[in-house]
C-alpha cells in the first residue's frame, strides 16, 4: 500500500470520533496488494481466523495465538514459528493521515535509548520499517526484530518480527506473506488515534474458566 500523504496535524485530527452518518459516502481504499481493508479484501480462498478487527491468514508452519491483557482482553495476535514470532497489532488513525512515519521514530528512540537495544531504518517490502535488536528477556544478549506498520483508512496495522528470522529475508518471507494476507476491519466506532481497536476471540473459541 503507497503511504499516505503527510499532512498538517489538526486537534480535529487527532480524535476520529466523527461517526460516519448512513447517507455519507465513503472514500474508496487504495488499491493494494495487502494487508487489505474489508472493503478491498480479496476472495482468495485464504482461511483465516476471525478476531473482529483483524482477520489472521491460517497457514502450515506457524501457529496463531492471541495476546491477553491483565483484564483477559485480546489485544493482539502472534504468529509462532520455530523461527520466531509475528506479533500483530491494529490501531485507531485519523481520516486523512497515516500515522506510521511518527510511530517509527518514537519505536526507534525508545529502542536506542535502551541497554542492547538498537534500530536504523530499511527498505523493506512494505515500504520503511525498522530493523534492529531488544534486549533478551533473560537479560543476556539481545534478540533481532523487525518492525513493519502500514497505514489503512482510519487504521494502522503494525507487525512486530522478533527472533532470528528477524535477521533472516528467506526466512522471513512467510511471516511477510501472512502480513500481507491479513484484513482490517476497523468498524465505525469513534477512538482516539492510536488506541488499540479491540480484538476478540473467534465464536467457537473460550478462555479457560470461562462460563
Amino acid at each position: 500500500m503507497p503511504g499516505r500523504r503527510r499532512q498538517k496535524r489538526t486537534d480535529r485530527s487527532k480524535l476520529d470520533a466523527t461517526p460516519p452518518w448512513e447517507h455519507r459516502e465513503r472514500d474508496e481504499p487504495d488499491a493494494t496488494t495487502g494487508p487489505f481493508d474489508e472493503r478491498d479484501a480479496p476472495d482468495d480462498g485464504v482461511d483465516r481466523i476471525d478476531l473482529g478487527a483483524l482477520r489472521v491468514p491460517v497457514a502450515t508452519g506457524y501457529d496463531v495465538r492471541v495476546d491477553l491483557n491483565e483484564v483477559q482482553q485480546v489485544i493482539s495476535a502472534t504468529l509462532a514459528a520455530p523461527e520466531g514470532t509475528m506479533q500483530l497489532g491494529v490501531f485507531a488513525a485519523p481520516r486523512n493521515e497515516g500515522i506510521w512515519d511518527d510511530v517509527r521514530n518514537e519505536i526507534a528512540d525508545s529502542l536506542n535509548a535502551q541497554r542492547k537495544g538498537s534500530a536504523s531504518e530499511a527498505s523493506g517490502p512494505f515500504g520503511t520499517e525498522l530493523h534492529g535488536t531488544l534486549p533478551a528477556e533473560n537479560g543476556k544478549g539481545s534478540v533481532p526484530v523487525r518492525f513493519i506498520g502500514v497505514d489503512g483508512p482510519r487504521w494502522f496495522l503494525r507487525a512486530l518480527i522478533a527472533g532470528p528470522v528477524a535477521a533472516d529475508a528467506a526466512r522471513a518471507k512467510r511471516f511477510e506473506d501472512a502480513f500481507r494476507q491479513c484484513v482490517v476491519v476497523r468498524g465505525s466506532d469513534p477512538l482516539p488515534v492510536r488506541d488499540p481497536v479491540p480484538l476478540q476471540l473467534p465464536p467457537d473459541v473460550e478462555l479457560p474458566g470461562a462460563q
